[in-house]
């Protein structure tokens, strides 16, 4: 079967989305069907290629605007380049690319939504934003045949915003599951991601001032230079290092001996790096919103969203039991066993092809 998955960004760009769709094209590929990548083109990538693991990527001509992260993307001769390839089904990822939306409204081949984020995700103006788009982009969903919810919470809150249930589907972002090494024990808490305001770094910080343990953050984006003022604001520079981005390698490693990850989120639809630090078998500080516990089970302890000192409260009796870390430590890398490739791939290849 010829199957078509399209979204503005795709590597170089590194996200959830992203790996989402690589990890699916590839097994896709391995059980023998035909499947392209239709995207964005960066600088300096190829305008098409084939992959080593058997999928094609066509690239677009596009135009980028940094007014966030990830940018504001248009692209041209989207609907012409779909039309040409004779899909038996095509898969959209993306909600804020106007000339990509419109172009697949007017598709009029089978076509799946996989919605990944929240409706309305967001804070202050954005937030704003974010609802104007998504309540914009509802008759565009409406067009889609079936749309694919990554976590039940995001299935019910369509259901709940009049989506027929009939049309939806949950199949969860997965992950192969790394082999367990038995690394020491860091002096260290780890976080990873995108630095933006939704991921709640700046509760994080403050929460840093009553917890006697370092702090190692993984990642970049548009809210590093506010999070660097408020560590040197409340003088945590010597508790709290920013290290950017790492390599996968540097990644695992800083996995694996950290004592455990704290994901202070505003939203959640999922929580892929939650997913993939718990199937390392490290447990989580984590905020208790949307889909992040139904991903996490018991692999951790959640705290309200907003709440430095729920937060600092739960990282401080983490770290004071050793017991405890390891039994929820156990817990994640179980939870995280439910969320295999392995275990949902014809899931998704049954809702593809044969709805």
């Amino acid at each position: 079967m010829r199957f078509v998955d399209v979204n503005p960004f795709f590597y170089p760009y590194k996200g959830g989305i992203e790996r989402h769709m690589h990890d699916t094209a590839r097994l896709l590929s391995a059980r023998g069907h035909d499947v392209t990548i239709l995207t964005s083109r960066l600088p300096d990538t190829a305008e098409e290629e084939t992959t080593e693991w058997g999928y094609r990527i066509i690239r677009l001509p596009s135009r980028f605007i940094n007014i966030y992260n990830p940018p504001y993307v248009t692209s041209r001769n989207v609907l012409e380049t779909l039309e040409s390839m004779d899909a038996d089904v095509v898969n959209y990822n993306y909600r804020w690319a106007p000339s990509h939306n419109k172009d697949l409204k007017r598709y009029d081949g089978r076509k799946v939504f996989t919605y990944h984020n929240m409706w309305g995700e967001g804070i202050g103006l954005q937030a704003k934003l974010s609802e104007i788009n998504d309540d914009s982009f509802r008759s565009t969903l409406e067009s889609f045949d079936h749309i694919i919810c990554v976590s039940d919470y995001v299935r019910d809150d369509l259901i709940r915003r009049g989506i027929p249930s009939d049309r939806t589907s949950t199949v969860p972002t997965c992950m192969e599951m790394p082999p367990l090494r038995d690394m020491p024990e860091g002096d260290y808490i780890l976080s990873l991601g995108r630095l933006v305001a939704t991921k709640g770094l700046d509760y994080m910080i403050e929460a840093m001032k009553d917890v006697d343990c370092r702090l190692i953050v993984c990642g970049k984006g548009p809210e590093e230079k506010n999070i660097r003022k408020k560590v040197e604001k409340l003088g945590l520079q010597d508790k709290v290092e920013l290290r950017g981005y790492v390599s996968d390698e540097e990644k695992a490693d800083l996995i694996d001996s950290c004592r455990m990850f704290v994901m202070p989120s505003l939203f959640e639809s999922f929580g892929l790096a939650a997913l993939e630090v718990m199937s390392h078998g490290k447990p989580l500080v984590y905020s208790e919103v949307n889909g992040l516990p139904e991903t996490v089970g018991d692999g951790g302890i959640g705290v309200p969203p907003r709440d430095p000192t729920a937060i600092s409260d739960a990282i401080n009796r983490m770290l004071s039991d050793d017991a405890l870390r390891k039994e929820k430590g156990a817990a994640a890398r179980r939870q995280a066993e439910t969320y295999t490739w392995e275990r949902h791939i014809g899931e998704l290849e049954r809702i593809l092809f044969e709805n």
